[in-house]
């Protein structure tokens, strides 16, 4: 009787446990992962079309003929559609995901206004499919990495609205007093990337599909270069720098380097970026003071870049052996050096006597894939690395794919940007090169056949970066195949039992 009574009361504490455990399972909030997921699946799919233009376009620079006389497969139409994918559709769903996912993490709560979280999801690729459309079709405000009409950026601001109201919401409703820095940087790419659409896309609609810009002339002009380059600053860097300054030392295991330098990078960042567009337009007319100011302000610009830079790199201190053994965090690294290297040669080429040899040349296509392939991709894809499995709860896959992705993506960038910078030079030279008489050495199409071998391997180095992507996209397919979404909880406020 009494191994019967203590097996019934056995039986009783095991049935509490589970009743406790199952309360607890349906009374703990989880993160909302649901928006994280679909942000960084579309990532990888953004990531393989938008890098699949690219090559196309690059190899029809160097075989013309490829345009197979198609009027939308034409270089002209494609370029901004490449352009338009790899930055908003690729670029933009990374920081989707990273930005929901980081401020949630930190922030110890869910995401406010699931629904509304959803709407920025779905209305994100409404967007990005309406470019795929009328891009090739030729529909285009022709103003650089704002191409789309006013319909579309209508959508783009009730979008981004959305995804403000969300993210600043959670800020808000935070567990921890703390506001970490790399919300600091979401938060100021979100704000200012608002300001930059309102005012650059400022238009007069004629039609359904065609406007004019509100600006004339050399106003028109310092508008879309204040909004070009602050696309760059704010969009390609101050939400990217986001993504770093959580997911390196995350991977590392190791803190930031210094926390205080990162809030001295945020607010020197924030302050200089915002001036640099007039470097865009030097000998132009632009005024000459305006010019100067641009060339000024970014070679300020360099001390905040760098250290950023330098603080990212050192927060490997005490982990640099695992540089040997994880390819994701050497992803990352390499990541951060391109980072450095193109906002040194960035504010090099703002230089006036730099810029009168630089500009309108391919050199500046080698800066742009320096930063957008070496920076942007590569820690956007080390933080897919991340992210990716634990929204399903799975290990990686193969670290040998991730390692041959690596190699792939970094044997690609070298190509390319090696390519064009030797390119950019020799049309430089070739384009100021005068005769005794004054007379040009070399006529302009003269100049064009001198590329036509930089071009080539300009195309190969972006086939090796999109068979890395698309090694990538196949080892994450595998790590989650057949894996259910993870739900994790949130944890409870400080001092709550």
């Amino acid at each position: 009787m009494e191994i019967l009574g203590a097996a019934s009361t056995e039986g009783r504490l095991h049935n509490n446990h589970n009743e406790v455990r199952d309360f607890l399972m349906t009374n703990t909030e989880t993160y909302n992962y649901r928006v994280v997921r679909q942000f960084a699946i579309m990532t990888i799919v953004w990531a393989i079309v938008g890098m699949a233009v690219g090559v196309l376009i690059a190899a029809q620079l160097a075989w013309p003929a490829l345009n197979f006389d198609v009027p939308w497969l034409t270089f002209s139409r494609l370029r901004p559609l490449h352009t338009n994918a790899v930055i908003f559709a690729f670029g933009g769903s990374a920081l989707f995901a990273c930005s929901y996912y980081v401020v949630q993490h930190t922030c110890h709560t869910k995401l406010v206004f699931p629904k509304l979280a959803a709407f920025t999801f779905w209305g994100w690729q409404v967007i990005i499919l309406s470019a795929a459309i009328t891009l090739p079709l030729g529909i285009s405000s022709a103003k650089e990495y704002a191409e789309l009409e006013w319909p579309i950026d209508i959508l783009i601001t009730l979008v981004w609205v959305a995804y403000a109201i969300v993210f600043f919401a959670t800020i808000i409703k935070r567990q921890v007093k703390h506001i970490y820095v790399a919300n600091w940087f979401f938060g100021a790419f979100i704000i200012t990337v608002a300001v930059l659409h309102l005012f650059n896309s400022a238009a007069l609609p004629v039609s359904l599909w065609k406007s004019y810009s509100a600006y004339a002339g050399v106003q028109d002009a310092m508008v879309q270069w204040w909004y070009g380059h602050n696309a760059v600053g704010f969009f390609l860097t101050a939400g990217f720098l986001g993504i770093m300054y959580y997911f390196v030392p995350k991977q590392a295991g190791r803190p930031v380097y210094s926390y205080r330098l990162s809030v001295v990078h945020f607010w020197a960042l924030i302050f200089t970026y915002i001036w640099a567009g007039p470097h865009h337009l030097h000998y132009t007319a632009l005024p000459d003071w305006a010019q100067s100011l641009g060339m000024v302000m970014s070679l300020i610009l360099l001390a905040p870049s760098w250290g950023g830079m330098i603080n990212g790199i050192m927060t490997l201190s005490g982990a640099w052996h695992k540089l040997r053994t994880d390819p994701v965090l050497r992803l990352l690294v390499v990541s951060i050096s391109f980072y450095g290297m193109s906002t040194f040669e960035g504010p090099m080429m703002a230089i006036k006597t730099v810029n009168a040899l630089s500009h309108y040349t391919d050199w500046t296509i080698g800066h742009v894939h320096s930063g957008a392939l070496g920076w942007v991709a590569l820690v956007s894809m080390g933080a897919m690395y991340y992210l990716i499995p634990r929204l399903f709860g799975r290990e990686i896959y193969s670290l040998k794919l991730v390692e041959v992705h690596f190699w792939a993506a970094t044997i690609g960038i070298v190509l390319y940007i090696s390519a064009m910078w030797v390119a950019g030079i020799t049309q430089g030279l070739m384009w100021r090169a005068v005769n005794d008489d004054g007379t040009l050495t070399y006529s302009f199409v003269e100049s064009v056949q001198a590329m036509h071998p930089y071009y080539i391997v300009r195309t190969l180095g972006g086939a090796f970066f999109l068979i890395g992507t698309l090694v990538m996209a196949y080892n994450l397919w595998k790590s989650i195949a057949g894996a259910r979404p993870v739900e994790v909880a949130i944890p409870a406020p400080s001092g709550a039992h």
